[in-house]
């Protein structure tokens, strides 16, 4: 699988270079399994102007990049080092780390995912105590059929170029 990942990487960025986007690469520090803190990779889809909006920052390789989940690919580096695996509960950033009950730390008792349970029950078009939930299901029920099961459902949301709404979603604050 990593030489068809790879060659499709290799498209992308060749896509990045004939739209003009020199920064190819997002990195952020996420919350791991057991609240160990790694770096995560994505392709980039905003530009790196931090003085315009969210919105004002997308640029059309990345919009295409973020409604097929393709950029999420260079998380493949992620399960290689073993910080992430392809199913799992979201990584999120490190500053929400003080913000989760104790029933929402339970989604780090597992290793965070490219694809969650969360990911295929509505994605962003769910509540944060929703996601939370689906989160500590996840860990509950975890088994070899369920991340199967997940895993088709990824693959057909990704077939669907569905709007993303990620650039509207509120920041969890506990």
């Amino acid at each position: 699988m990593l030489i068809p990942a790879g060659l499709l990487m290799m498209l992308i960025l060749f896509g990045y270079v004939l739209t003009g986007q020199i920064s190819f690469f997002f990195n952020q520090q996420r919350i791991g399994k057991n609240g160990k803190v790694f770096t995560l990779w994505k392709f980039r889809t905003l530009s790196t102007d931090t003085n315009k909006t969210l919105q004002q920052r997308k640029f059309f390789w990345g919009t295409i990049l973020r409604a097929s989940n393709l950029d999420e690919l260079p998380q493949l580096w992620n399960v290689l080092r073993g910080e992430m695996s392809w199913v799992g509960p979201r990584p999120l950033p490190v500053d929400y780390a003080t913000l989760f009950s104790a029933e929402q730390n339970k989604r780090h008792e597992v290793l965070p995912g490219i694809t969650g349970l969360a990911q295929v029950s509505g994605k962003n078009n769910l509540s944060w105590n929703e996601k939370f939930k689906c989160d500590v299901e996840y860990v509950n029920r975890c088994s070899l059929w369920l991340d199967l099961t997940i895993l088709f459902k990824t693959f057909l949301w990704a077939l669907s170029f569905k709007q993303d709404t990620s650039l509207n979603e509120e920041k969890f604050t506990g």
